[in-house]
């Protein structure tokens, strides 16, 4: 890897031990890798996921639909390991063929419906729930463009620089530089966009807003890749008033928490099946103190 003359062969091949800290689960086929269950729970809606962004945008969107009155969308979310390679357990293939968090079954319907993608996921549900999607005609293309903005940019920022700045075995220059440009570039798009609007799309809390929060947000409130300070993230002052609006709604609060297996135990609810589970089962309740 260190090799700067490296010239890539004719065709590819796997070397397993490659480095960096998803090399274990990395592969290049698709597919189970063993027989796993599934647990199921009471509740309509059956989420395996685990609390990174992603994931964050469709509990935090579960969260607000039930803060919203929609009984409908009451949800056991049970946590994926992926370092672990849970993923690639068969009942979970058999939702994501793709095997990625989040993955959602809709047990109430007939046959029950399986949703993956994390922008396919906010779209059912604004769609089966009537909310969090303008029905305005001229309003929804909007949210629209940029829910799939989202899904289209933040592979740049997760698997582009996260990986090379925060992941990668070796740290080189040439794709951090790449990489840090081109999420510069994103966040200032956001940045002009909020200039004059409350929420991504005007003055209605949408779908776009979750799932952009859940990355950009994050990133510009600290939270993502330790990287704050480099890429200088306090100049984007329209995001960061909007990122802060964001994470101060409890419903978001909330979401954040759920499938979130590290920092402050008193933040972690590794498994919900309801809403009294933030308040009794969180990690600070349920283990010991030492």
């Amino acid at each position: 890897m260190t090799d700067a003359t490296y010239v890539p062969p004719k065709v590819w091949t796997w070397e397993a031990g490659s480095g960096g800290k998803f090399a274990n689960i990395n592969r290049p086929v698709a597919g189970a890798t063993h027989d796993k269950t599934l647990p199921v729970g009471k509740h309509p809606m059956q989420l395996h996921s685990l609390a990174t962004p992603n994931g964050v945008k469709v509990t935090v969107m579960l969260e607000e639909l039930l803060a919203a009155g929609f009984t409908g969308a009451e949800y056991d979310a049970y946590i994926v390991n992926i370092m672990e390679g849970e993923q690639f357990g068969s009942d979970f293939v058999a939702i994501n063929p793709n095997s990625k968090i989040p993955a959602l079954m809709d047990n109430s319907t007939n046959p029950p419906t399986r949703v993956f993608e994390s922008g396919a996921i906010l779209l059912y549900l604004a769609e089966k729930f009537n909310a969090f999607l303008p029905s305005d005609p001229a309003k929804k293309p909007e949210c629209m463009s940029w829910l799939f903005w989202q899904m289209g940019s933040a592979p740049m920022l997760g698997g582009g620089f996260g990986h090379f700045y925060a992941y990668a075995p070796e740290k080189y220059q040439y794709p951090i530089d790449r990489y840090a440009m081109e999420v510069k570039r994103q966040l200032d798009v956001l940045n002009l966009q909020l200039a004059d609007k409350e929420y991504i799309c005007g003055d209605e809390y949408t779908i776009a807003d979750m799932a952009i929060w859940a990355w950009y947000g994050a990133m510009v409130l600290g939270k993502l890749y330790e990287a704050a300070e480099f890429l200088d993230v306090t100049s984007y002052t329209n995001l960061l008033r909007w990122a802060k609006q964001i994470d101060a709604r409890e419903a978001v609060q909330r979401g954040k928490m759920v499938n979130r297996s590290w920092g402050a135990p008193e933040g972690q609810l590794r498994q919900r099946n309801d809403a009294s589970d933030f308040q009794n089962k969180t990690q600070d309740k349920i283990e010991p103190s030492e």
